[in-house]
């Protein structure tokens, strides 16, 4: 069964090859998107190329709703989107992905029931079927090859979706160890001004004060961990013994 998650649903008119539908249902769930619609498959429904796609997607081909129009996989719907790259000669608005999908979640978190539309693989949606969206969504692609991959075209709707319906965390550090305190840094930069100092690091003379200072401030610019500091004061430890040995 669908996850129940307010989303809107993802009809794909006239879809060609069975490996693009199950990419494009691949693509969906990666982002939580799991109300599939298809309206008269090429190549007949179901279809094992788009089971062998799908790749652990495989739910949203068997809940994927069969249409026999573009009209039928829409009529229930209150507000729908239709992407395609080439002009239409049809007075609609027209989305960037981003925009679409922001307006799409203030849509449904309204309680409306949004449709988005993709053309099949070859030649996109006629314009009987965009005649019956309500806006349209244009990806700002290179104008010299403009044909997006129906799945491509999922995908990037699909991310941007998630964008504007959960909190993104923009920036992390994966598996944090315990950040080095100041104390652990100074004691870190003096056993590394006293090895270097007794191998004449430090030359010339009045310049070494503005060179350790230097090599201090390198220190406090980067982000060491406790780890951190304990593989740094090894490699010193090894490179006297090294030294000690010669």
């Amino acid at each position: 069964m669908p996850t129940g998650q307010p989303q809107p649903a993802f009809v794909l008119i006239r879809p060609q090859m069975g490996e693009n539908i199950g990419a494009a249902a691949r693509g969906m769930w990666n982002f939580g998107l799991d109300l599939m619609r298809l309206t008269t498959p090429r190549d007949g429904w179901p279809n094992p190329n788009a089971v062998a796609m799908a790749s652990g997607a495989g739910r949203l081909l068997n809940e994927a709703q069969v249409y026999e129009s573009t009209a039928q996989a829409v009529e229930d719907c209150t507000f729908v989107y239709a992407t395609t790259a080439r002009p239409r000669g049809l007075t609609k608005p027209v989305m960037s992905p981003e925009a679409a999908m922001q307006d799409a979640a203030k849509r449904i978190n309204d309680g409306q029931k949004v449709a988005v539309m993709f053309g099949p693989e070859r030649a996109g949606m006629e314009n009987e079927d965009i005649a019956l969206a309500n806006a349209i969504i244009n990806v700002p692609v290179n104008p010299e090859f403009s044909s997006l991959n129906l799945a491509q075209c999922v995908l990037l709707v699909g991310y941007e979706w998630r964008r504007a319906s959960t909190a993104i965390v923009h920036e992390r550090l994966d598996n944090p160890n315990e950040w080095a305190t100041q104390l652990e840094v100074e004691k870190l930069a003096e056993n590394y001004e006293t090895h270097l100092e007794q191998a004449g690091f430090f030359f010339p003379e009045d310049k070494a004060p503005h060179m350790k200072t230097n090599l201090r401030n390198l220190w406090s610019r980067m982000p060491l961990t406790r780890p951190d500091v304990q593989i740094l004061h090894g490699i010193m430890r090894q490179m006297v013994r090294w030294k000690d040995r010669g």
